[in-house]
């Protein structure tokens, strides 16, 4: 059925129209019959406001439209319900709409010809679009093709984005692409963002090259065409730009006829009403690049430019201006596009981890073919034994022991060729062969399959890189990645490639979306410059000219030494990093896994690799040693991953163990620089955090400040930073690309002077939301600084400024900070000699502030005074959770106020109150609110004065609370009075999972009476009771409480008098315990015996996961039989001993 005879009735569904030839007068009758009817929604959408006021005139003087009904068009208020309420008034006086028609037609010609035929042409683009998306394959589920977020918002291209090969940007990045993108649907694309602000003219989408930029404007043709996103959207006019780098010279008016050759197309373009949305798909194709300030202008759409000028005229609005614009790029080329011209910048986003993992799952069990592709056999997934998932956990598990390897599977283009070539490769081979651990290896796996076999020939590998190869090669020293079937055929390419030759498996067709026009690209970048390395390492072993010469006019160069030279030596100078991968795959194809698969193939004996091995491993390892004290480029980390593609990772694992074991001081010389720059994008190690403490000066500093950049969580501790490292990490933290989230500079000497320029990096810098500055000497005045820039700073989250020397004077500089400041929620002044006055001020502003959550004030000197301040704070202030006052002079006086406070506070869940002089009032205060409070969750009262008196009248509260969660009473003097009221208050309390009573003479009695307790009590998990006086009789009770006890999970009892006797019965319970994971009966007198009996008790319980057992006179010998009986018994159980 042809589609100008189907209308649209219902999505993807069509009504036949079973009439006769338009020609016919009946035809044209039923036509112009249903004239009003039919274009009603065209007439809403493109009659424009004058044109509206005539219309309202004519049909008043031809008395189709009453006075009252010209009223009520007017009265309405957007100029759609203005035309809905005309035509509605015309269907009762012109049912057929003859005369607005006719009037229409001879007054409004232009507009009349776009309502009549706007939606035919559309249609008919539309058909022509969906009839490409079929040819090329794409088959959108509805699932697939739903307009979820596919793009990250972000501010715009960065300085590593454009300086960087592709897949550099990917590793510096560990694959977690931009730090700050906004998910954004392509039901987002053209819209605002916000209700005032407007419509973008100019989108340009970034991504690496696999990314998926071409499919996503795939995606979005189909979704427009389904009507599912911007159904106002009148025309989607995609552009290949490989097509239009083919041509010279272009004007706009024929790259217009030559992307749509359909009548009627102008008057779609040049109406003013109609939005039209022009994507240009791949500005790097361009053999000419974009010059925005040297292009110039036209605003003729008939005038012949060359291509790159025109698409600078048609982006700066020269031409075309009321088109929109979506221009999809690698960033290298997209950030050549002034910002001032772009209104929104996205990038495509990476595969996480877990899309990987989804593929290797699912995705792998439909084969990826290439567009010419008919069939393909399936991956063997189930070959040799190997179930689909188990091959699936294999590649897992090989990817997360290779991080380089994991890291580039972000990319999609990538994950489609090392995944299922390690799939393939898991499910053939035998187990006691190993997996490919370098790209290289997998590259070589990829290209030619029967390399994993013993029996294939390999005799047309040579004739292959004759043909493929040398194309790969030296259009990748022009930049070329797509190339027509003319140029393949200069190259002796065959087109169509064979089934089952390289060319098949490697190259794929892409179609225009306009015309029959067909070119071929190798299905990633990255294959083509794996086959031009590969062309290279087998010329360059005969050639006596330079081989970067295409000419062959160049000095003689002999010798893979010389030519192996002359490339590390092009890759170090070429812009952009283009070459660093072909340099990765040269040098990976001298290591001896390597060597073992394409060696014989390609003609190389094994002495002979040797050699170049070793010339290789020499010759990189000299030029990152001598990059002297410079700072550590990229060039110099490309090097640097070279020697790892080389297998000679020697170097690399020394550095990585002194990195962890923090013995890098005065080792940070030489080359170690650069290794640990490559390390900090692969490494483990500095996944989470990235520990440079006790190791670095000025000079180590600044040769790793550009790669510091792109650590998240760096910890920079003990390193005595004089002023200028300190503007160093100034200049670091001001930088663009700046990727630090968390940065520790404690304990690192640093003064006022120093705090200055990381103060003013605060006032630019938009990543850092944690900063530890404990132990340093910053003082009054840097206080002030720091606190200038924090008032400013809308970024940080959490600041330490403990051990700082601030004083009163720094606390009311940090009080104003707290009135202004709307992101800061943790806050840490400890030991820094603030007295009354000082926390008096910061009181004030947590009466306004409702931010800050987390406020550290211990070891300082607020007195009762001070925690007077605070309590008439938490009176209005509900926000703060978390409030330490340790060791502050906080006697019963201050402890009144503050229980005052607590009645009526709703949000504090933290109070830590140690190591301060409250007595039995203060603690029956304490009592008092907790019988009225119910958000406190966690209460420190370690090393006070509450006696049992105090202890007791808690604990009766303790009866009713029901928020309490942990409570402290290490060293408070208590004795076996107060251990008989808590155990009264745990029969009923259903809620404390956490009771210390350390260090405080319990006794037997109280032990005895706490584990009554345990034998009713189903919340409390952890009991600490070290030092508590407890002999033989406690530790029985408490035994015989774990035998019914469900729900302990961490008992210590540290210093106490047990005895064997005691270890005998709690030997006999852990038989039958099956909660408890974690038991200290350090210094309890055990002896040998009663060692002996809790490591043998072992034997079936295989919950503890801790026990110690040190300082119970075991000797040497016994340690080791009591530790051979737990290993045996329980192996995962940890021993102290």
């Amino acid at each position: 059925m042809e589609r100008n005879l189907q209308i649209p009735w219902q999505e993807d569904c069509y009504m036949d129209l079973k009439s006769t030839s338009p020609k016919s007068d009946s035809r044209k009758k039923m036509e112009d019959a249903g004239w009003l009817h039919r274009h009603q929604k065209s007439l809403q959408r493109f009659v424009t406001a004058s044109v509206l006021v005539d219309v309202v005139n004519h049909m008043r003087k031809s008395e189709q439209l009453s006075a009252e009904g010209a009223s009520a068009v007017q009265g309405r208020g957007s100029l759609e319900d203005k035309v809905h309420t005309l035509v509605e008034f015309l269907r009762l006086s012109d049912p057929q709409g003859s005369v607005l028609q006719t009037y229409l037609q001879n007054s409004h010609p232009d507009e009349y010809s776009l309502i009549t035929l706007h939606d035919s042409v559309v249609q008919q683009h539309k058909d022509a679009l969906l009839q490409r998306l079929k040819d090329g394959g794409e088959s959108f589920t509805l699932k697939a093709a739903s307009p979820d977020p596919t793009l990250l918002l972000v501010e715009g291209v960065s300085d590593l984005q454009q300086r960087e090969h592709d897949l550099v940007q990917v590793s510096v990045n560990r694959g977690m692409g931009p730090l700050h993108g906004r998910p954004l649907g392509l039901d987002r694309l053209l819209a605002p963002l916000t209700r005032v602000s407007t419509a973008p003219r100019v989108m340009l989408t970034v991504g690496v090259a696999g990314s998926g930029k071409s499919r996503l404007v795939r995606q979005f043709v189909h979704l427009w065409n389904a009507g599912k996103i911007y159904p106002d959207l009148s025309l989607v006019i995609p552009v290949a730009c490989w097509e239009l780098s083919s041509l010279d010279r272009l004007s706009v008016e024929r790259m217009l006829r030559m992307v749509m050759p359909y009548d009627n197309m102008d008057m779609i373009l040049n109406s003013g009403v109609c939005k039209v949305l022009l994507v240009f798909d791949g500005l790097e194709e361009f053999r000419a690049p974009l010059d925005f300030s040297e292009a110039p202008a036209t605003s003729d759409p008939r005038r012949e430019l060359p291509v790159s000028d025109l698409i600078t005229n048609i982006v700066r609005g020269n031409l075309l201006p009321g088109v929109m614009l979506w221009l999809l790029s690698r960033p290298g080329v997209g950030s050549k596009v002034p910002a001032g011209l772009v209104d929104r910048v996205t990038e495509v986003p990476p595969l996480s981890p877990t899309h990987i993992q989804d593929y290797l799952t699912n995705g792998l069990k439909t084969p990826q073919e290439n567009s010419h592709t008919p069939s393909r056999p399936s991956t063997p997934h189930a070959r040799d034994g190997h179930a689909p998932e188990d091959t699936s956990h294999q590649v897992w598990d090989h990817l997360s022991s290779q991080k380089p390897l994991l890291i580039l599977c972000s990319v999609p283009g990538i994950c489609r060729i090392v995944t299922p070539t390690l799939s393939r490769l898991v499910g053939s081979a035998s187990e006691d062969v190993p997996l490919p651990r370098t790209l290289t290896e997998i590259y070589a796996h990829y290209c030619w399959p029967h390399l994993s076999s013993t029996d294939s020939s390999t005799g047309n590998i040579r004739k292959s890189l004759t043909t493929l190869g040398r194309l790969a090669f030296y259009n990748l020293l022009r930049r070329r990645h797509t190339f027509s079937e003319a140029e393949l055929r200069t190259y002796s390419v065959d087109v169509p490639p064979p089934l089952g030759t390289l060319g098949h498996r490697v190259l794929q067709r892409e179609q225009s979306w306009s015309s029959e026009c067909i070119s071929w690209r190798f299905v990633h970048t990255s294959v083509q410059e794996f086959l031009g390395a590969l062309f290279y390492y087998t010329s360059s072993r005969r050639a006596m000219f330079d081989l970067f010469s295409e000419s062959g006019v160049s000095w003689p160069r002999i010798g893979f030494p010389s030519h192996y030279r002359a490339a590390l030596q092009k890759s170090s100078t070429a812009t952009n990093g283009n070459l660093d991968l072909f340099m990765r795959f040269l040098s990976g194809m001298l290591s001896s896994a390597t060597g073992a698969l394409l060696g014989g193939a390609v003609g190389v004996g094994r002495e002979e690799q040797v050699t170049q091995r070793t010339m290789a491993t020499t010759l990189l390892q000299n030029t990152v040693a001598g990059s002297g004290g410079e700072p550590v480029s990229m060039r110099s980390v490309a090097t640097v991953a070279c020697l790892a593609e080389l297998q000679q990772g020697e170097w690399l694992r020394s550095v990585e163990e002194d990195l962890l074991g923090c013995r890098l001081r005065g080792k940070l010389k030489g080359g170690v620089c650069a290794v640990l720059a490559y390390l900090l994008q692969v490494s483990d190690a500095c996944a989470e955090e990235t520990h440079f403490s006790n190791c670095l000066d000025s000079a180590s500093l600044k040769r790793l400040l550009p790669q510091l950049l792109y650590c998240s969580k760096l910890r920079m501790e003990n390193n005595e930073f004089k002023d200028d490292a300190m503007e160093l990490l100034g200049s670091l933290l001001s930088a663009k690309d700046c990727h630090i989230q968390s940065l520790s500079l404690a304990d690192s000497s640093i003064s006022s002077k120093g705090i200055k320029p990381l103060s003013r990096a605060l006032l630019v810098n938009r990543t850092l939301t944690a900063l530890d500055l404990h132990g340093n000497n910053i003082g009054t005045k840097g206080a002030k600084i720091l606190a200038e820039a924090l008032r400013m700073n809308q970024i940080i989250v959490s600041i330490n400024l403990q051990s700082n020397h601030i004083e009163d004077e720094g606390a009311r500089a940090l009080a104003e900070v707290l009135q202004s400041n709307r992101k800061l929620i943790s806050l840490n002044v400890q030991k820094n000699s603030i007295g009354p006055d000082g926390i008096k001020r910061i009181a004030e502003s947590l009466k306004k502030n409702q931010i800050l959550q987390d406020f550290n004030v211990s070891s300082n000197h607020l007195g009762d005074l001070g925690t007077v301040a605070l309590a008439q704070a938490l009176v209005v202030n509900h926000t703060l959770s978390t409030l330490s006052l340790q060791s502050n002079s906080v006697s019963d006086r201050g402890m009144e106020a503050l229980t005052k406070a607590l009645r009526c506070n709703k949000g504090l869940t933290t109070l830590n109150l140690r190591e301060n002089s409250i007595g039995v009032e203060g603690a029956k205060a304490i009592a008092r609110a907790l019988q009225e409070n119910n958000t406190l969750r966690e209460l420190d009262l370690t090393a006070n004065l509450l006696h049992d008196e105090g202890v007791t009248a808690i604990a009766e509260a303790v009866k009713a609370n029901r928020a309490l969660r942990s409570l402290h009473l290490q060293w408070n003097f208590m004795k076996g009075g107060a251990a008989k009221a808590l155990a009264q208050s745990l029969h009923s309390n259903t809620s404390i999972q956490l009771l210390d009573l350390q260090e405080n003479a319990l006794g037997d009695e109280g032990v005895v009476s706490l584990a009554g307790a345990l034998k009713t009590n189903s919340a409390l998990a952890v009991l600490y009771l070290q030092g508590v006086s407890a002999g033989q009789a406690g530790a029985v009770a408490l035994a015989e409480a774990l035998m019914v006890n469900q729900t302990l999970h961490t008992l210590d009892l540290r210093g106490n008098s047990i005895g064997m006797g005691g270890a005998k019965a709690l030997s006999s319970a852990l038989k039958t315990n099956r909660s408890l994971r974690s038991l200290n009966l350090q210094e309890n007198s055990l002896e040998m015996d009663g060692a002996i009996f809790i490591a043998t008790a072992l034997r079936g319980n295989h919950q503890l996961t801790y026990i110690n057992l040190q300082g119970n006179g075991i000797g040497e010998s016994g340690a080791k039989v009591v530790s051979d009986a737990i290993r045996t018994n329980a192996m995962e159980c940890v021993v102290d001993i």
